[in-house]
């Protein structure tokens, strides 16, 4: 079993900076590609970034330049360091990770953590 614990959210203030952390934990031999996903009230689950095992990472384009996705492979962490926060997004964040089981596993699962919410308020 494979889970995801996702920490670091909360209120803030516009203009301020979160970090949210979401480790992995289990039975696996590897994890590939790993990301943040969000959720508004009214609005679909949008990828916000991610990040593969060697470090490549994409951004969705409202967070370019202030927010920067990291990952630390021996911890099985990955991170999301938001800055110049705004009220848009606020969400509720969440992490997946795409886990290969064992050596022999032929593709990766999705799993997914609980989620995380951030409120961007004065």
């Amino acid at each position: 079993q494979v889970q995801l614990v996702e920490s670091g959210g909360g209120l803030v203030q516009p203009g301020g900076s979160l970090r949210l952390s979401c480790a992995a934990s289990g039975n696996f031999f590897s994890i590939d590609v790993m990301g943040w996903y969000r959720r508004a009230p009214g609005n679909q689950r949008e990828l916000v970034a991610a990040i593969t095992s060697g470090g490549s990472t994409n951004y969705v384009d409202s967070v370019k330049g202030r927010f920067t996705i990291s990952r630390d492979n021996a911890k099985k962490t990955v991170y999301l360091q938001m800055n110049s926060l705004k009220p848009e997004d606020t969400a509720v964040y969440s992490c997946n990770a795409d886990v290969k089981i064992s050596s022999g596993a032929p593709y990766f699962n999705r799993y997914w953590g609980q989620g995380t919410r951030v409120t961007v308020s004065s």
